[in-house]
């Protein structure tokens, strides 16, 4: 008896801090989610715009097979090449045409305009080192750790329910 109290007694706290009035985070389901990742591995071709490595090619495959169920609505990707290939599968197997965004676009206010335009559904955007990480804050309202040149695995994905309650949880792919 007394382990079950304390279990509703940490639900409730979860429950309170989350904002939920009664109800553990995760039992509202998202009306909108934001999966927000850098490229997949670029080829190391003394260009500024390089395709994707073989490696990264892996990775844009496996990136659509984890995507495959979502509720794909669009897939952003920046005027690079390396962006582009990484959200094609995905935007394949969805029937979707990937969307151009600028990448000196300020987070803020792609976020907002991600919120405006694509509220409900899951949308994709493919970002950089330097952008991904800060977009994904604008679009939770939270912090969000840089991210070193070096990686290509992380996953952020914003979930924002139907009061417009952000979470953030983070993915990667090994």
């Amino acid at each position: 008896m007394h382990r079950i109290a304390a279990t509703l007694s940490s639900a409730a706290l979860l429950a309170g801090l989350a904002g939920c009035a009664g109800a553990p985070p995760a039992a509202s389901a998202p009306s909108a989610r934001y999966i927000v990742v850098r490229h997949a591995e670029k080829a190391d071709d003394g260009t500024r715009d390089p395709e994707l490595a073989p490696a990264g090619r892996e990775r844009a495959q496996r990136l659509a097979a984890r995507v495959r169920e979502e509720p794909l609505r669009a897939v952003y990707v920046t005027a690079y090449r390396r962006t582009l290939q990484t959200g094609e599968p995905a935007a394949r197997e969805h029937a979707l045409t990937p969307i151009v965004y600028d990448a000196k676009r300020p987070a803020a206010e792609f976020a907002a305009q991600l919120r405006r335009e694509r509220g409900d559904g899951a949308t994709l955007v493919v970002g950089h080192s330097n952008t991904a990480p800060d977009i994904a804050a604008a679009l939770c309202a939270c912090a969000v750790e840089p991210m070193p040149e070096t990686e290509y695995d992380r996953r952020m994905i914003v979930d924002i329910d139907a009061q417009g309650r952000a979470s953030l949880r983070i993915e990667r792919d090994r």
